[in-house]
């Protein structure tokens, strides 16, 4: 696929706002910045589009119920 989705350009957009923040300095651990700043949102507005019920949430998110209740967990979200 050649032309990116609105996330991924939603992500590019941040992560150069972000590198223009840093003004020179080297960002540490990036990939696990973007990885949480990403999906705690992700998993709240999809629990929410789901009245709550994990099991479709699950499957919405392409995830195993039993991933998701530790992601909720490791968020305190439960």
């Amino acid at each position: 696929m050649s032309q990116k989705n609105e996330i991924s350009c939603a992500v590019t957009r941040t992560l150069e706002q972000y590198f223009k923040d840093l003004d020179g300095e080297t960002p540490a651990a990036l990939h696990e910045l973007v990885i949480r700043s990403a999906e705690r949102p992700m998993l709240e507005f999809v629990l929410q589009h789901t009245a709550g019920n994990q099991t479709v949430a699950a499957q919405m998110l392409g995830i195993n119920r039993n991933t998701l209740r530790r992601k909720l967990t490791e968020y305190d979200l439960l």
